[in-house]
């Protein structure tokens, strides 16, 4: 078995440009602060625990400007992830056509994923994963999570509330369950 892993694993596949981007242009109107951003280990914990077995982090980069973030590459690799740094043409979406493939290659391993993203465009390559008892999740904040992933019954994890992946609470609006509702949270 020289080569092979044993043993069903979780992969992660982060689309941090995605996530920051919502997170800067849809919530906060601005570049996030530290404080504001995903603490990315947090999330590998998440999916260790959502269905106990061992966790591969991908986290894919767009390197198209020739530089690679040493100190962020570094961080990545402190907490076990795989950073894919991906270069291309200006006008090719580098991290989305890297993560639509390893969604593809995935299809030949029996293995579980969670995706973090907010796009669409992923929805296509993940419906290709469903079906046997291979688990499939997205995580993100619900509001912003493409609508076509309710559509095909994929999970959806919560990157504040379920994998509370935030040292801040983000400034939010969305709908609220009264069983839910907690009055203290809006007289702070």
């Amino acid at each position: 078995m020289s080569g092979q892993v044993s043993g069903r694993r979780t992969f992660v596949l982060v689309d941090g440009e995605n996530i920051d981007a919502t997170l800067g242009n849809s919530l906060l109107g601005r570049r996030p602060l530290p404080e504001e951003r995903p603490r990315w280990e947090r999330v590998t914990a998440y999916a260790a625990s959502l269905w106990d077995q061992p966790v591969v982090g991908l986290f894919f980069l767009n390197a198209s400007n020739g530089q690679l973030p040493g100190s962020f590459i570094q961080a990545l690799l402190a907490m076990d992830y795989r950073p894919i740094p991906l270069a291309g043409r200006s006008d090719e979406k580098v991290v989305d056509v890297g993560i639509q493939r390893t969604l593809d290659a995935l299809v030949g391993h029996d293995d579980d994923v969670l995706l973090v993203s907010h796009d669409a465009d992923f929805a296509p390559h993940l419906e290709r994963l469903l079906g046997g008892r291979r688990r499939i999740g997205v995580v993100g904040l619900n509001e912003y999570v493409s609508i076509q992933y309710n559509d095909l019954d994929i999970e959806i994890h919560d990157l504040e509330d379920d994998v509370q992946a935030f040292n801040v609470p983000l400034p939010r609006v969305r709908i609220i369950e009264l069983d839910d509702f907690d009055p203290e949270r809006f007289l702070r």
